[in-house]
């Protein structure tokens, strides 16, 4: 994409959204809500609506200078903002605005491209598409300048996969008669290979996850498709319910049919609710994965106890309502219905085993993914494993459990 073009994109998206609603106020919650929220803002104390997810970002490929450098341009904004408390909460598309300085940042990324050939062009654009897609996030339905930030992050992504020196295809994947969006990533087409289906949370997109197949999977001769949650990005008009794995499970159907990949070899990684869906997959279709890791995933704890529900941050009740359309919402009755999820009471870790080894991996302390969901899950897998990263740092703790993942993977699948 010409450099022109580009800047032409961002400004005839945006033009119109000058004065969009600004994200930390969109979510519409009950009278009885409303009050729950005020008073857990009293004791949150947290300076920003939004999770700052330093360490994984820089896991991502995010330089870590360059993202001090918008988060203080975020912070020290004069510009009104939603909520005095909250930094990142500054209305209209201009300086200071999250949306803005993340996109500005990604067009900075965009540019540098142009100067470049190949391989490096490649790289500059799949750090602009992972620029926009956190200006997108926690990406919320009906969030204009989200919205235009995924369309950004799509576009950079496409670019950057014609001029990578690895296959990138985009797979048309049939789900209750409609179709979602996934990208398979190949490090070569000379002979069918390994692949592992890999999804995140509920709150970023599949084109972020590009470098743990250049740097982990890709050198390994694995390939990698990546896919977006229901009710996000690719699979934004594909239901979230309870079923958390049903879009999984439809580019498991599919593999079959591609004949790049080994559909013999197949392994699951999951971070967060996409850790959910991992392990669901890794019990409902025991024949068809050989491996799985979930990272940081909620399994049952924190799902079956609707008090800890209430006490997530606004940013997480948002993505579940906006995942879920319950408007207004109702934290209370969210609060229960989580419930439905937890795997243990779906009556997946009650008896029998899965033949499937899982890997349950969390972060020490990690209120979602406490250790005992993942010790329930390992005593739940044929040779399944619980690890606990404890780490000094966490950037150290993100780079320990991703490499333990890929071993863990790489075991299983050319066993």
């Amino acid at each position: 994409m010409s450099e022109n073009s580009s800047k032409n994109l961002s400004e005839t998206l945006f033009v119109k959204h000058k004065q969009a609603k600004e994200t930390s106020g969109l979510t519409r919650y009950m009278p009885s809500s409303e009050t729950l929220l005020e008073t857990k803002k009293k004791t949150d104390r947290s300076s920003w609506y939004r999770h700052v997810r330093r360490m994984q970002w820089i896991w991502l490929g995010m330089d870590p200078i360059e993202q001090e450098s918008v988060l203080s341009r975020i912070a020290s904004s004069d510009h009104s903002r939603t909520e005095d408390d909250w930094l990142d909460t500054v209305m209209g598309y201009h300086s200071g605005n999250w949306a803005y300085e993340w996109t500005k940042l990604g067009m900075h990324h965009q540019k540098q491209a142009n100067g470049m050939q190949g391989d490096d062009a490649a790289e500059e654009l799949f750090n602009a598409s992972l620029c926009f897609s956190i200006a997108g996030y926690p990406h919320l339905k009906g969030d204009n300048l989200a919205n235009q930030a995924q369309v950004l992050a799509n576009n950079a992504f496409q670019e950057a996969a014609k001029l990578s020196k690895y296959q990138i295809k985009t797979l048309d994947i049939p789900i209750q008669g409609k179709t979602i969006k996934a990208n398979l990533h190949l490090p070569h087409t000379d002979r069918p290979l390994p692949v592992v289906i890999v999804s995140a949370g509920l709150d970023s997109l599949q084109t972020d996850m590009w470098r743990i197949f250049r740097d982990y999977l890709a050198p390994k001769e694995i390939a990698m498709i990546t896919l977006d949650m229901p009710a996000l990005g690719q699979s934004a008009h594909v239901t979230l319910s309870e079923d958390s794995s049903a879009v999984h499970q439809a580019v498991l159907n599919e593999l079959p049919n591609l004949p790049w990949v080994d559909q013999h070899k197949v392994g699951l990684f999951g971070y967060r609710f996409g850790g959910n869906a991992a392990v669901r997959l890794a019990f409902l279709e025991q024949e068809k994965v050989k491996a799985c890791v979930a990272l940081g995933a909620p399994i049952h704890d924190v799902l079956a106890s609707p008090n800890k529900m209430k006490q997530m941050s606004k940013m997480y009740l948002d993505v579940l309502g906006s995942r879920l359309d319950k408007v207004p919402l109702d934290i209370n009755s969210l609060a229960s219905q989580m419930m439905a999820w937890s795997l243990k009471v779906q009556g997946f870790l009650t008896s029998k085993k899965t033949k499937v080894p899982i890997l349950a991996l969390s972060l020490d302390g990690d209120p979602v993914s406490p250790h005992t969901d993942n010790q329930l899950v390992a005593m739940f897998s044929q040779y399944g494993k619980a690890k606990k990263i404890d780490s000094k740092s966490l950037s150290g703790g993100y780079e320990k459990s991703l490499a333990l993942a890929i071993k863990w993977l790489e075991d299983e699948l050319f066993r």
